[in-house]
């Protein structure tokens, strides 16, 4: 199945497996590095270690669960990286005007998504990263209806164990995989187990993480909204 990878396989998504606006990748650091990136903005999330990022004269502290976003012509370094494994998504011709911003670690609130589903909303436009929305998603034990969504999405499972469901195929997924989700594609991240699957998303045009709509088109309703 060509839209997932199994857990610790390399390379990441990009253009050379059909990710035209993306690159995800992993970065293993230790001590200090330095990046740069003229055309590409850059969205970047902990997944494990410690270390400090500095962005322009700002620097914070990066722990398991803090995001961070930099626009592209910015250069930024890491610190004092003691095991640090950051989940990176490159962002090809960003829109303009964005800013960097961070996210401190558990200071994302939950809000709802559809079928008993949450998220945790991290760097968006309303923090300056204007062309994507970067979030986390945390999936009950259950499966959602079939669906699909107006933007194209990059997936990295965090935690947990579940099916990836795409026209009759199945793939197991786990901590590692990595899934990209083609605009318009209907599929399924089901949950069969009995504890939460977390899956950091990265999606473009940026929006909200609860917009899908089923196969016939119909926008699916989430709970407490006006639909």
């Amino acid at each position: 199945m060509r839209w997932c990878i199994a857990a610790g396989e390399e390379p990441l998504f990009g253009a050379d497996r059909g990710c035209e606006l993306f690159e995800q990748r992993l970065l293993r650091l230790e001590g200090h590095a330095r990046f740069s990136s003229d055309a590409d903005d850059d969205v970047l999330y902990v997944l494990a270690g410690r270390g400090r990022l500095t962005v322009g004269e700002d620097q914070v502290a990066l722990e398991r669960g803090a995001a961070a976003f930099v626009s592209c012509s910015t250069r930024w370094e890491v610190h004092d990286a003691d095991g640090l494994e950051l989940l990176s998504v490159r962002v090809h011709d960003p829109l303009p005007g964005a800013r960097h911003s961070f996210v401190a670690a558990g200071s994302a609130d939950a809000e709802t998504a559809t079928a008993g589903r949450s998220f945790l909303l991290l760097c968006s436009p309303e923090r300056g990263c204007n062309s994507v929305t970067q979030f986390v998603g945390l999936i009950p034990p259950g499966r959602a209806p079939d669906h699909f969504h107006r933007y194209d999405e990059v997936i990295y499972v965090l935690d947990g164990e579940g099916v990836l469901e795409i026209g009759g195929e199945r793939e197991p997924i786990g901590p590692g995989s990595c899934i990209h989700l083609p605009r318009g594609l209907v599929h399924c991240l089901a949950n069969p187990g009995e504890t939460e699957l977390r899956v950091l998303g990265v999606f473009r045009p940026a929006g909200s993480p609860a917009e899908a709509y089923y196969p016939d088109g119909t926008r699916a309703a989430v709970p407490g909204s006006e639909e």
